[in-house]
């Protein structure tokens, strides 16, 4: 099954074309990295599959629907590249609102963000309100915040943003049992170190184009990741 299937689709803004009729399918079970350089479309991409913007052709489909129904996204976990909040809310406050969107109550809702809390390694700080942390303390947080709901697909930007490197571990432990428990993860990342421990599958963006995707391994043949990486679009 098809988790992201993504066909001819093309996004303006003015003048600038921020994807050129680009197309992509992530399967069930897949850990996938887009990839790219800075302006080659790789948010603009993020943010079409999550209904934040709209495009002018192509078609795009989540978890089997189109990404205008609703229902394409109550099972897709998402942390942005600057996770952030209402500065008044504790953190324990963010993972129940996020619990409470998605239709957890009571008992149910305080288990899993207990169990979010604690695989996150915030308990001691939950009653800190948000505009009293730090970067590192926000994204884990954020990390948290996908832990809760019945989940099927993670879409994460920049995820290792604002992590020391015991969090840049644990978030790779945390990818690698999604995966192992059949859940489907999507990253945009410029952490290709951290990308090729933890996804099994690429694509490559450039100006809006996409250059190659396929099997990691596959496709680098014994390389260095940012050797490969180079020679695609490193001009």
């Amino acid at each position: 099954m098809s988790i992201i299937e993504a066909s001819e689709l093309s996004k303006n803004y003015g003048p600038v074309q921020a994807l050129k009729k680009f197309s992509l399918k992530v399967e069930k079970g897949d850990s996938y990295a887009l990839l790219g350089k800075n302006g080659a479309g790789k948010t603009t991409f993020v943010k079409s599959l999550l209904g934040l913007i709209s495009f002018q052709e192509g078609s795009l489909k989540l978890l089997g629907k189109d990404v205008s129904d609703k229902e394409a996204r109550r099972k897709v976990a998402f942390l942005p590249e600057k996770f952030s909040f209402f500065p008044y809310y504790t953190l324990r406050g963010v993972c129940e609102f996020y619990g409470e969107m998605k239709g957890l109550e009571g008992s149910a809702l305080k288990s899993q963000v207990d169990e979010a809390i604690a695989r996150w390694g915030i308990e001691d700080i939950q009653k800190k309100k948000v505009n009293e942390c730090s970067k590192g303390q926000l994204q884990r947080t954020g990390l948290a915040s996908t832990m809760i709901g019945d989940n099927d697909l993670f879409i994460l930007d920049e995820p290792y943003s604002g992590l020391d490197p015991i969090g840049t571990k644990e978030l790779q432990d945390y990818f690698r049992d999604l995966n192992a428990s059949g859940k489907t993860i999507f990253i945009n990342s410029h952490g290709l170190d951290s990308v090729e421990k933890v996804c099994d599958k690429l694509a490559i963006l450039d100006k809006g184009e996409l250059v190659v995707d396929g099997k990691i391994k596959e496709l680098v043949q014994g390389q260095d990741l940012l050797d490969y990486f180079y020679t695609k679009v490193g001009k």
